[in-house]
């Protein structure tokens, strides 16, 4: 664990008012009434958002970058590598689709759209035109294809998370099969780390404003009244997302001996920034540096969240089949067993390929009703207006969903501190093995307990 990690208690020393928390939870109420009362002003403040999500996303790849390469080139193993990434990917293939299937029950058992009565030749076809036609650049080959990047250092420059993952691992893998020649560059990143997380820190502190602008900007464009027609899908979705994260994610947890709703404690303010920017993205880096300083191994932390952020997307695909079968269920399109399992085999392959797409949900929607005809393409006009409530959701139960894969793919490996999660997750100040220096060997542990576990 390196040295930024070092004084993670003195956080809870703060006044109220001076941590992100109530700041960004200040700023979001405060964005509301703005939007509410001056929709006008309110719309006008979408660079505030913009221009954070900008920042955050500007400073994503060298945080994944260093921590995955110092996090590889540490490890004593190089097998674990692949170990790591296919329990990942095995973890995000059974909860993503879990997540599919608990939204198509609900929308059968709830029956959202039933009694609308909706004539899919009425609705405004120009407002999803957009989306359909990037759901169609979308495929899975395509995707698999974007993943290398045109050079090594393109990824640095583009937003595809995916690739610099790829380049990390390589070049991780890379300098710990070099060993000795390969210190200096080690010992480089490992410096590097440091002030590279102090910029996040300084970036954070413009979360509030992000907040409020990005808040500001969705209340008064799509207003609260947007709500009320629509008030039944939403809240289905809410609730269901809401049960997945408390009744499922909850189960796993207590199964590796931890509480799903103290971790989201302890990831309070990153919920709060999700809730307000609407995007995952925007916590992304504090997401792993809170899961490392949690008693995650730095090597699993940087694998998998990367990867959870491409491949594990709960609340996007709980809306997905939630969303479908609303839209069938409004404009009166019987839906055989069939037909609905065809979707789902659908949706679990265009989920995959949604990654880093700004508005994935909406646009991955597109893709799948593309490829099952029964539902008419145009019905997504009537959920568009409320496309950015549902939004916050999605992006917040993609992040808890991700939190929790961390912790339990650490603890598969055994590389999981279960003293320092758990003084993380009551609050308490963090034991002092924090201070432990940086990996500059293969030899060298990452943390004093990861260690002893692995």
């Amino acid at each position: 664990m390196h040295n930024h990690s070092a004084p993670a208690a003195s956080t809870l020393k703060l006044p109220f008012y001076r941590q992100l928390y109530f700041q960004v939870v200040l700023a979001i109420a405060l964005g509301v009434l703005l939007g509410h009362f001056e929709p006008a002003y309110g719309e006008a403040l979408k660079p505030l958002g913009d221009a954070f999500i900008k920042l955050v996303k500007m400073i994503i790849a060298p945080v994944i970058f260093l921590t995955i390469v110092t996090g590889i080139a540490g490890m004593s193993q190089l097998s674990t590598v692949g170990r790591v990434f296919g329990k990942a990917m095995a973890y995000f293939l059974f909860f993503s689709t879990l997540a599919l299937v608990v939204g198509l029950v609900v929308a059968n058992v709830v029956q959202p759209g039933a009694g609308m009565n909706i004539n899919p030749a009425d609705l405004d076809q120009t407002a999803v035109k957009g989306y359909v036609a990037k759901s169609h650049e979308m495929t899975l080959t395509g995707f698999a294809l974007d993943i290398i990047p045109k050079t090594l250092v393109s990824p640095f420059v583009g937003d595809n998370i995916l690739q610099v993952l790829l380049v990390a691992v390589l070049f991780g893998i890379a300098l710990a099969m070099v060993g000795e020649p390969g210190r200096p560059v080690l010992n480089f990143l490992e410096a590097l780390t440091t002030p590279v997380f102090k910029v996040v820190g300084i970036v954070m502190k413009a979360a509030p404003l992000g907040a409020f602008g990005a808040m500001a900007f969705t209340i008064g464009k799509f207003g609260l009244g947007s709500l009320v027609n629509l008030a039944w899908l939403v809240g289905s979705f809410y609730v269901t997302s809401l049960l997945f994260v408390v009744v499922i994610l909850g189960f796993v947890a207590r199964l590796c001996g931890f509480s799903v709703l103290k971790l989201c404690r302890y990831l309070k303010a990153e919920l709060m920034l999700v809730l307000g920017t609407s995007s995952s993205e925007s916590a992304l880096p504090s997401l792993m540096e809170k899961m490392e300083k949690a008693g995650c191994s730095k090597s699993v932390v940087g694998l998998v969240v990367p990867t959870g952020y491409s491949f594990n997307l709960d609340g996007t695909n709980i809306y997905m089949t939630l969303a479908a079968l609303f839209i069938a269920q409004a404009t009166n399109t019987e839906l055989t067993l069939g037909h609905q399992v065809a979707l789902l085999l659908v949706a679990m392959l265009s989920s995959k390929g949604a990654a880093g797409v700004t508005g994935a949900g909406f646009i991955t929607l597109a893709a799948t009703l593309a490829v099952v005809p029964e539902v008419p393409v145009t019905g997504m006009a009537l959920i568009l207006g409320v496309d950015r409530f549902m939004s916050e959701c999605r992006s917040l139960t993609n992040f808890i969903g991700n939190a929790v894969a961390t912790v339990v793919v650490s603890r598969w490996e055994n590389a999981l501190d279960y003293e320092r999660l758990d003084a993380a997750l009551n609050g308490h100040a963090l034991p002092a093995t924090a201070a432990v220096a940086p990996v500059v060997d293969a030899e060298v542990p990452v943390t004093a307990t990861a260690r002893t576990l692995a």
